[in-house]
């Protein structure tokens, strides 16, 4: 026992430090060569290669497989016990499955036919290599990205620079020869890149004759990556199959992502994810149950159709892969359903995430009490008189008004003009659908320039509001036009506290409401001041509505986008990455931040009014 503990001792003082050195160095090998690895299946399928380049690629993937190889091997042999703590089930099975390639090299290939030969065969394949790599390669990643957050990064920065990151990387990735028709300028290529990330729907060129199946790809999995969010994608992936995050890293996501606790950390990520998968899931099904056998198109065309506006709709992107958007004749007679559904995946993706959590412990409470009264037969007469939070009331209140209140005048304002010759449940449908898109969805059934002044004025109210926090819609949110109502409201009655029901609005809730409100007013009139210097042809109304629509996230436009110049694309697109971003967030990672002091200046009085 006296020599194990002194074996312990000299591990710890004199191998522990080398082997912390030699971890570090091939953990830094394995970053490089997920790099590698990604770019060499992007230059794979993004161009037509010859070959030579085949055989350089096949000798490329097989130096990753070996570090990765490597990497694992080292960390099991030199620090398993922290290792086995640390990685998740998830992970083993993954290092299991990175061990089974190692079948194929050992023993030959079987001389005979069956299911050993069929293993033998999957494992051999490249499929199987180049999913696995690529898997680990994101894990990787990841886990070295959420590592940035321990260095006391400033949180909004990352933030920031991981949406930049994917814009760039889209931006690259689109102007691949194999994902455009015939090819597409890197100021295009950027506005359109930085429009999916951003899932704002403005779009530069006409997006169905630009890309190609391979382009309509990239542009989808950006649209996901900007609707879930760079920072809960890699959080999510450290933190479920690595596990090996710091307590700052934990702290800082946790804020990302309005975790009640460290302890729900985790399942606030796995609930974003799967509601997120579910809800898409579901609206693809509902869409193809209207379009099928209906658009000429066969059975893949028609769930890849389905599965891409599921996605953008619900990621409020407002991409659409027909010809002039969802005003295309394939969809604009007979599919009222469509629009409807396309509508509630809008909602429900505008929503926010905490509200759908919150639905869910209330169907839960509710499936408890069913289960309870099917077991004792007697109801549960208990009631929960917060089963619904406030800010879930509010959103849910707000979003119901501005949806009604959008619906109604815009159906008055065209019920003759753009909606003319339509039937009455056509004309209320489009009406539904034209009120739901600039919250912020962006998807155009009609033309918006045919549409009265009176309606683009509701449309660019609808666009500067937007939709929740925490969702995947832009805007200046509907919690905080709320509670700036709210606080307008208790001016006017002379009432020194916010209060609705029951609760009282905190001083920084209130506060931060008006900075974002202010926020928003004084970035749109830069923006369009400068825009009618650089573009004096346009109407002020047309830039007014573009700039709404780029800052809000919205993607809706008066037909103005396409004739801008490049440096007026450029500062639209910037535009919409100031909208996703967050404007608050943005400044906080600009301005250097105040340390709170423990004196108090006297208060003094501002004359008003």
């Amino acid at each position: 026992m006296k020599i194990y503990h002194k074996f312990l001792l000299y591990q710890n003082k004199w191998i522990h430090p080398y082997t912390r050195i030699i971890l570090g160095g091939v953990t830094y090998i394995a970053y490089l060569a997920s790099i590698l690895l990604i770019m060499g299946v992007v230059y794979e399928h993004g161009f037509t290669i010859s070959e030579h380049e085949a055989s350089q690629l096949q000798t490329l993937y097989r130096f990753v497989w070996g570090v990765f190889l490597s990497e694992v091997t080292l960390r099991l042999l030199l620090e398993y016990r922290d290792t086995k703590r640390t990685f998740k089930k998830l992970t083993w099975i993954l290092i299991a499955l990175l061990y089974l390639t190692l079948i194929p090299v050992i023993f030959h290939r079987p001389e005979e036919e069956g299911a050993i030969l069929h293993f033998w065969e999957i494992l051999n394949g490249k499929p199987y290599h180049i999913v696995l790599l690529l898997i680990f390669s994101f894990l990787n990643l990841s886990n070295g990205l959420v590592r940035v957050l321990g260095r006391r990064t400033n949180p909004s920065l990352i933030l920031a620079g991981s949406f930049l990151i994917i814009i760039l990387i889209g931006t690259g990735l689109l102007m691949l020869p194999r994902c455009t028709v015939s090819g597409i300028s890197w100021v295009d290529s950027l506005f359109i890149s930085t429009s999916a990330v951003c899932v704002t729907g403005l779009t530069s060129v006409d997006v169905a004759s630009t890309f190609t199946t391979p382009g309509f790809v990239v542009i989808i999995l950006l649209i996901q990556i900007g609707g879930l969010g760079v920072m809960t994608l890699t959080s999510f992936f450290a933190m479920f199959f690595m596990g090996n995050t710091s307590f700052y890293n934990q702290l800082v996501v946790r804020d990302m992502v309005s975790s009640n606790s460290l302890n729900s950390l985790l399942s606030t990520l796995l609930y974003i994810l799967g509601f997120t998968l579910a809800i898409e899931g579901i609206g693809m099904l509902a869409i193809w149950s209207d379009i099928y056998g209906t658009m000429g198109m066969t059975f893949e065309e028609e769930v890849a159709f389905s599965a891409f506006h599921a996605i953008s709709a619900f990621c409020n992107a407002g991409f659409s892969t027909l010809p002039g958007n969802l005003g295309n004749p394939l969809v604009m007679t007979g599919h009222n359903p469509f629009l409807i559904y396309i509508s509630l995946l809008i909602i429900l993706g505008g929503i926010g995430f905490p509200i759908l959590v919150n639905f869910k412990d209330i169907v839960l409470h509710h499936l408890r009490r069913i289960w309870k009264f099917l077991h004792t037969w007697e109801w549960d007469r208990h009631r929960f008189y917060h089963l619904y939070n406030l800010n879930t009331r509010i959103v849910l209140i707000m979003t119901f008004l501005l949806l009604v209140f959008g619906t109604v005048l815009i159906a008055v304002f065209e019920w003759n003009h753009a909606f003319a010759g339509m039937s009455v449940a056509d004309k209320w449908t489009q009406a539904f659908f034209n009120a739901t898109c600039p919250r912020t969805a962006g998807f155009t059934s009609v033309d918006l320039a045919s549409l009265g002044v009176q309606s683009v004025l509701v449309y660019i109210f609808l666009m500067w509001v937007g939709g929740a926090a925490q969702s995947t819609a832009g805007g200046i949110k509907v919690n905080a036009f709320a509670v700036v109502v709210l606080n307008l409201v208790a001016v006017l009655r002379g009432t020194e506290r916010v209060e609705v029901f029951g609760r009282e609005l905190s001083y920084d809730s209130i506060r931060r409401s008006n900075a974002t409100v202010v926020m928003s007013i004084s970035v749109l009139f830069v923006f369009v001041f400068i825009l009618t210097i650089w573009e004096p042809q346009a109407s002020v109304m047309a830039l007014l509505f573009e700039c709404v629509s780029a800052l809000s996230t919205v993607g809706s436009s008066l037909n103005l986008t396409p004739t801008l110049g490049d440096n007026s694309k450029l500062l639209v697109a910037f535009l919409m990455f100031i909208g996703r971003v967050g404007l608050i967030t943005l400044m906080l990672g600009i301005i250097k931040q105040k340390k709170h002091t423990k004196y108090q200046y006297p208060s003094g009085q501002i004359i008003i009014n």
